[in-house]
């Protein structure tokens, strides 16, 4: 699938601002599955200093400082790219899940993805709720993908409930909560097992009603989640939508939790109140992409 995705961000400001540094994370990741494009970068006012790097986890950032008085800030990134469907592991290294959090624990690069981060800590009721889809002896996968089901079927999509700066204890107590919520919840369940899980932000194409349009700019930013598979890597889920993620889903970035990959963050001189305004577009576009998907497909 070929894919314009545009993500806007706009701050308007109840006092003027004098200075702002931030840092973007709105360029999606090349993978293996994954082609990206250059990616556009509009921001007004213009920035006086900018440059880009990557980060820990290998996500790319964009630094950029405002040194103009401003009372509104917009950031928009345009990026076409291509998707193909995402690799499984093979059934022979789907072992039992208590050896996977062995491999966790002994793996350096892993413990940080197993262990408390900002957003998500290991808790006795996580682990509670994730104990019936782990007995003792399943195999790794049919345990995650009954949590990935459980998740979808027993919590409500509510996006009046929750903010940043919900506990993840409270999504679980109220079984409702958006899909940053359910990834977090997931995660925390994972870890709480002793399992290696991160945090995955991007973007889903959304489709509409049967017989309307699709409307420009009524997408949004999604998040899912990762957990490592011993000899094999990273397999990805959707526990908002008890799936599996494919084609549709574009990965911008990954981390420990949301904190790890805000698509917008920054500090400011000024300012006061601010009013906030996101708009994502994910739009299906025609164009060659044959090489790429037989690359991928030949493991070139």
């Amino acid at each position: 699938m070929r894919y314009r995705v545009r993500h806007s961000t706009r701050y308007d400001y109840a006092a003027p601002v004098s200075l702002c540094h931030n840092e973007a994370r709105v360029v999606p990741r090349a993978l293996s599955w994954q082609r990206v494009d250059d990616t556009a970068l509009d921001i007004v006012p213009r920035p006086a200093v900018s440059h880009q790097r990557v980060d820990f986890f290998g996500n790319r950032v964009n630094f950029f400082s405002v040194q103009e008085i401003h009372m509104a800030l917009s950031v928009t990134a345009t990026t076409c790219l291509e998707t193909l469907g995402r690799p499984l592991p093979p059934a022979e290294v789907d072992g039992d899940w208590q050896s996977a959090a062995r491999h966790a624990s002994r793996t350096p690069e892993l413990r940080q993805f197993q262990l408390d981060s900002p957003f998500v800590s290991r808790e006795t009721a996580l682990r509670a709720f994730a104990a019936p889809s782990f007995p003792a002896g399943r195999s790794l996968r049919d345990g995650v993908d009954d949590l990935n089901r459980r998740i979808f079927e027993s919590f409500t999509y509510d996006p009046e409930f929750s903010s940043l700066a919900t506990p993840v204890l409270t999504v679980l107590e109220a079984r409702r909560g958006v899909c940053q919520d359910f990834a977090h919840l997931m995660i925390g369940c994972l870890r709480s097992l002793g399992l290696s899980a991160r945090y995955v932000s991007g973007y889903l194409e959304t489709l509409p009603p049967p017989g309307q349009p699709r409307l420009v700019g009524a997408d949004a930013s999604h998040a899912w989640v990762a957990v490592h598979i011993p000899n094999w890597g990273w397999l990805e889920y959707d526990p908002t939508n008890g799936s599996v993620p494919g084609e549709r889903h574009l990965v911008l970035g990954w981390g420990r939790d949301y904190g790890d990959v805000p698509p917008l963050k920054g500090v400011m001189n000024g300012g006061g109140a601010h009013e906030l305004e996101v708009a994502v577009d994910v739009e299906p576009i025609e164009g060659p992409g044959d090489d790429f998907r037989q690359g991928a497909l030949s493991g070139i």
